[in-house]
C-alpha cells in the first residue's frame, strides 16, 4: 500500500511538471509572436517614414536641378 501511495505521488507530481512545462512553453510562445508582431510593426513604420524622406528629398533634388536649368549660362 506505501508503494503504491508513493508512486501515485510521484506520477501525479510528473504530471503536474509536465503541465506546468506546456503552460511556460504556450506562454513563452505568446510572448515570442508579440515580439515579433511589435518588431514588424516597427520595421514598416521605419520603412514608411524612410521612403518619405527618400521621396521628399528627390523633390528638393528635382526642383534644384529644374532651377540649374532655368538659371542664365555665363
Amino acid at each position: 500500500m506505501v508503494n503504491s501511495r508513493e508512486s501515485q505521488r510521484k506520477a501525479e507530481a510528473q504530471f503536474h511538471k509536465t503541465i506546468k512545462k506546456a503552460q511556460e512553453a504556450k506562454q513563452a510562445l505568446s510572448q515570442y509572436e508579440a515580439d515579433a508582431r511589435a518588431v514588424d510593426a516597427k520595421t514598416a513604420k521605419l520603412r514608411a517614414l524612410r521612403l518619405a524622406k527618400e521621396a521628399a528629398e528627390a523633390k528638393v533634388e528635382e526642383n534644384t536641378q529644374i532651377k540649374k536649368r532655368r538659371s542664365p549660362g555665363k
